[in-house]
């Protein structure tokens, strides 16, 4: 009785043992009976197919999973004709219609020459398949082109110039500018300027895939380099004859930049597990946003690959390096969303002018368009934007901003100090002083509005006023 008692309390142990592995490996796993009923079905497997355990456990595996007509189940096949099938691609259905496809090795279970089930071993490739099928169908779907570019200052209207030389040839190109300044609207208006406008223009923000799928999607696949890996063409082999644009070109890992000045260099790829290249004929421009040279000083950009992409080097300016612009912009973002929206806006108050023109705007163009479209949601039937409508995180920044003091004022109250060599507590205590006394004469001394645009209690900021003689008017 205590040796079957051991034995049992053994067996539970090596089935426990036998689950955790099941569900720590990083492939799929799915296993059926003799009937086709699930008796195996590991973590990742219901990942892969986002399913629930009690969605396929101790159920018919064609109840659950639809699959196309061309195409049967490689398990039901392992199962009812005893075929094993080795790194084959199987497109299929949850029970939500949402597609999966796979790279499955499967194979029969037979005991005593009878089968008594299947098992299913596959790798998850949904995502590199949908990447593939997306950048397939950006041949030729580019919006833009250099009459869509809007502005007249000097500053834009330079970029543009050189853009547009930039496009005679098929030299790279190294767009530098900050988020949301238009990048790829120079991209594809370079692309659609050129003898290559009529070919693919393919774009792949680099920050957007982890390293080891961007390899494969850039230089293809050779099959059986890899466990589910099948013959399939890289984005350079898919923009061939054309354009590529590599968004955030200073996300990819520096080896993976050696790979790409490789192909820069010889004009040829070669697919992940393959042995020969092939030669290829792209223009690439790659978009970073960051400076290069701060880019290169903290390894985010080989200088190698910076010297061959930035043959041509083009510099985006900042919204707030060309201010003269936002009138412009503001009229094309109104009449875009009027439009949309079917609504008749005129243009800004004065105020609201007068604000634009103050910001900063760390997100450029960008997000001045999302703060037309934000505020032109909350308009009834006014004819101008208000204040009122700006969203609220844009007021609170404006208010802020008028809040502080002029670093111009910090230097002349330090300049004006009669004795230099005031200690720092000294010097630290009448600058409080100042700056308290600034925000409460720009909110007429409400204590309350002021206590909260300084971050602290009403009460805090009372005692502060007492302990530095500020009076409360």
């Amino acid at each position: 009785m205590e040796n079957s008692k051991k034995s049992l309390s053994y067996l539970q142990y090596v089935n426990k043992l036998y689950e955790r592995i099941l569900d720590e490996v990083e492939v799929g796993v799915h296993a059926v009976d003799e009937t086709g009923k699930t008796i195996i079905y590991n973590k990742k497997m219901m990942q892969m197919e986002s399913m629930d355990l009690h969605d396929v456990i101790d159920k018919n595996l064609l109840d659950v999973f639809m699959f196309k007509d061309d195409q049967s189940s490689t398990l039901v096949q392992a199962l009812q004709e005893g075929k094993e099938t080795t790194n084959v691609k199987q497109t299929y259905f949850n029970n939500k219609g949402r597609e999966i496809t796979t790279i499955n090795n499967t194979f029969p279970i037979f005991k005593d020459g009878e089968i008594q089930g299947a098992v299913e071993i596959a790798n998850d490739v949904t995502k590199l398949e949908r990447l593939m099928k997306g950048n397939m169908n950006t041949k030729g779907t580019t919006r833009f082109t250099f009459d869509h570019i809007i502005g007249n200052s000097p500053a834009i209207k330079e970029v543009i110039e050189f853009a547009k030389r930039a496009a005679r040839t098929s030299s790279y190109v190294l767009i530098v500018g900050e988020t949301g300044t238009g990048k790829e609207l120079f991209a594809q208006s370079i692309h659609n300027a050129s003898n290559r406008f009529s070919a693919p223009f393919i774009s792949q923000n680099c920050a957007a895939l982890p390293d080891n799928l961007i390899e494969s999607l850039l230089f293809g696949t050779k099959r059986g380099a890899f466990t589910g890996a099948v013959d399939s063409p890289g984005l350079f082999e898919q923009a061939n004859g054309g354009t590529l644009l590599l968004d955030e070109i200073n996300s990819l890992n520096l080896n993976l930049q050696a790979k790409l000045l490789r192909v820069l260099q010889e004009k040829m790829i070669r697919r992940v597990g393959d042995t020969k290249d092939t030669s290829v004929d792209v223009r690439v421009i790659a978009n970073i946003n960051e400076d290069p040279i701060d880019a290169i000083a903290n390894d985010h950009l080989r200088k190698d690959l910076y010297y061959r992409l930035g043959v041509v080097t083009l510099f985006v300016p900042p919204l707030r390096d060309r201010k003269e612009d936002i009138p412009l912009l503001v009229k094309h973002f109104i009449e875009k969303y009027n439009n949309r929206f079917q609504m008749n806006v005129k243009g800004l108050s004065e105020e609201v002018t007068r604000s634009f023109m103050e910001y900063d705007w760390l997100g450029n163009v960008r997000e001045l368009e999302h703060i037309i479209e934000a505020a032109m949601n909350i308009i009834m039937d006014e004819e101008e934007i208000q204040y009122a409508h700006l969203p609220f995180q844009y007021r609170s920044k404006m208010q802020m901003k008028e809040m502080m003091i002029p670093l111009s004022t910090v230097d002349h109250f330090i300049k004006e100090s009669n004795d230099v060599t005031v200690p720092l507590k000294d010097q630290m205590e009448l600058f409080e002083r100042s700056y308290i006394e600034h925000v409460l004469k720009k909110n007429d001394f409400n204590i309350s509005k002021s206590a909260n645009l300084l971050g602290l209690s009403r009460q805090s900021l009372q005692y502060r006023m007492k302990k530095l003689n500020i009076e409360s008017n």
